[in-house]
């Protein structure tokens, strides 16, 4: 799969904004996302998210985390 630039600045978005709902930092938030399949969600289905607004991103993002054993950040 070729990344490109939207797909990297779609994840970085949404980092963000993970980072933000939970009142926590960007890094943080990136090694939650990472550890517990979030990031690879998004690569996955970027075609998809990103026609969603951030907050059902986010939402999303929270239960694929929590599915894979993360218990909140």
């Amino acid at each position: 799969m070729m990344i490109n630039k939207n797909l990297i600045n779609y994840i970085i978005i949404c980092n963000s904004e993970f980072a933000e709902r939970y009142n926590t930092n960007d890094e943080a938030a990136f090694n939650y996302l990472y550890e517990y399949g979030g990031i690879d969600f998004l690569l996955e289905f970027y075609e998809i998210e990103h026609t969603l607004s951030l907050d059902d991103a986010i939402d999303d993002l929270t239960l694929i985390c929590k599915k894979n054993g993360g218990a909140g950040i």
